[in-house]
């Protein structure tokens, strides 16, 4: 497994921007496509986004689409999270995680796929 560690996330107001990060360090980073899920209280962890190993295929959630952007640093062994236009119901802890098969060309959108996980960030988006 590899270990992760998120980072970036804080209190911010509706339309603001924050970019959360996420340093991986153990297993080889760049052999896995990594997501980012999030989980809001009273709710059940839902998908954000994904990106698969080289960067060269992506996908997002319909809630997230436009707004937020993945990418990923091989060589800093960290993937990010750029989040613009944040809404009040953006509000949750958000989680980084890699995708338990290496060199997987399509990403993954459901938890199962995902074998390590971070210990979360909260963002809290204000009105």
């Amino acid at each position: 497994q590899v270990q992760l560690v998120e980072s970036g996330g804080g209190l911010v107001q509706a339309g603001d921007s924050l970019r959360l990060s996420c340093a991986a360090s153990g297993r080889t980073f760049s052999r896995n496509g990594m997501g980012w899920f999030r989980q809001a209280p009273g709710k059940e962890r839902e998908f954000v986004a994904a990106i698969n190993w080289n960067a060269r295929s992506t996908y997002y959630a319909d809630s997230v689409k436009g707004r937020f952007a993945i990418s990923r640093d091989n060589a800093k062994n960290t993937v990010y999270l750029q989040m613009n236009s944040l809404k009040p119901e953006d509000t949750a802890v958000y989680y980084c995680a890699a995708d338990s098969t290496e060199y997987r060309w399509n990403v993954r959108n459901t938890i199962r796929e995902y074998d390590s996980w971070g210990q979360g960030t909260q963002v809290t988006v204000s009105s």
